[in-house]
């Protein structure tokens, strides 16, 4: 009997479940994958502007160190000082990952004495920096305002911070997280609000600058972190905010001080796409057009805030009807991924599309067409 048994029976229930993952090799070109010798159209990535496939000014090598040793090259400050500026911050950050980022941010700066409020359906980063730090945890029902003010109302006086932590668009869902609410009752409690803007940044907003710029409570989060490896198109993930609190994660943050700096591609594709996504915001336009397409043509309602959101959820139920249904798309030419348990709540496996300002409008009007014969 081998030592490992007990993780084949596991995997065997996953089986049983329709959950088993397994990493399947794609080649991406542009807007296609190639699996198996076919080509489909790509309705998985998160490369929301078309950026992905620009091309980059040569940048070779690894940086063989941590920032903090002798990682962190002139680049990697131009793109921290430009992210900076871009999202009207005092200072910014690089990380290795935009997963390092937010546990690593929320890991460090909430302390043992400390609350969190952490909204049930955040991304699986920011829910292992809230178990990572010793601070006690509330996790509050998906965008349930009044939970989080009654349970402050109850308990503030016990702690000497509060940190009310979310997503700014909740990855799976489509939705926006209610900031103005949420800082409001910041206001009232005395709370920090910390926003991952990870599906946001380059998307939404007149600049770009996401959830807090599309919703006007920029200057009511003093604590932002994003990724590179979405709109940005490149790799990584950093924190903008105050210079103290910068300064502060430079100095104790785990998974920044013990990781390798990003390589110097990663750091020039960002910049590069930085500069686009401020200088063509058409992109964002066209972006918000197709999103709003693809829920007309599938009847899906949404707010008029989350209507232009690239992150379109169609709603299954059962894991084998989420896996049959990606299945059947691609024999029909296009890549739709199934999310299952426990990525989203048992009952509630889906189809994710994600589209990209690069998409052809009419390949887009197909899918919609493929996907409203699959529901009820």
């Amino acid at each position: 009997m081998s030592r490992f048994d007990y993780l084949e029976r596991r995997l065997e229930q996953l089986i049983d479940q329709d959950r088993l993952r397994r990493l399947v090799p794609r080649q991406i070109d542009g807007n296609e994958l190639v699996v198996n010798h076919s080509r489909l159209h790509n309705f998985g990535s998160n490369d929301y502007l078309g950026l992905a496939d620009q091309p980059v000014q040569a940048a070779t090598g690894g940086s063989a160190a941590s920032a903090l040793v002798c990682g962190w090259t002139n680049t990697h400050q131009q793109l921290a000082q430009e992210l900076a500026a871009f999202e009207s911050s005092e200072s910014a950050v690089l990380f290795p990952s935009g997963y390092a980022a937010c546990s690593g941010t929320i890991a460090t700066l909430a302390e043992r004495g400390d609350l969190i409020l952490s909204d049930e359906l955040n991304h699986a980063s920011l829910i292992d920096g809230c178990r990572l730090s010793r601070a006690e945890r509330v996790i509050y029902p998906h965008r349930d305002c009044r939970f989080v003010e009654e349970k402050l109302s109850e308990i503030r006086t016990r702690f000497e911070r509060v940190w009310i932590v979310t997503d700014g668009v909740f990855s799976m869902d489509g939705h926006l997280a209610p900031l103005p609410q949420l800082a409001d009752i910041g206001d009232r409690y005395d709370a920090t609000l910390i926003v991952d803007e990870a599906h946001g940044t380059g998307v939404l907003g007149a600049g770009g600058r996401g959830v807090c710029e599309w919703l006007e409570v920029e200057d009511r989060v003093p604590i932002r972190i994003g990724t590179l490896s979405k709109a940005i198109a490149s790799q990584g993930g950093f924190v903008v905010g105050p210079r103290v609190v910068v300064d502060y994660l430079i100095n104790r943050c785990r998974s920044l001080i013990f990781s390798t700096a990003l390589a110097p591609a990663a750091v020039a594709a960002a910049r590069r796409s930085l500069r686009m996504i401020i200088s063509e915001p058409q992109r964002r336009e066209i972006l918000q057009q197709l999103s709003q397409q693809v829920r007309e043509s599938l009847s899906l309602v949404a707010s008029p805030t989350e209507r232009g959101v690239p992150i379109i959820p169609v709603v299954l139920g059962s894991e084998g009807k989420a896996v049959d249904a990606a299945h059947q798309l691609i024999q029909r030419g296009f890549y739709v991924p199934a999310i299952r348990p426990p990525t989203v709540p048992t009952g509630t496996a889906r189809l994710r599309i994600s589209l990209s300002a690069s998409h052809d409008p009419e390949i887009v009007g197909r899918l919609c067409e493929e996907v409203g014969q699959m529901l009820p």
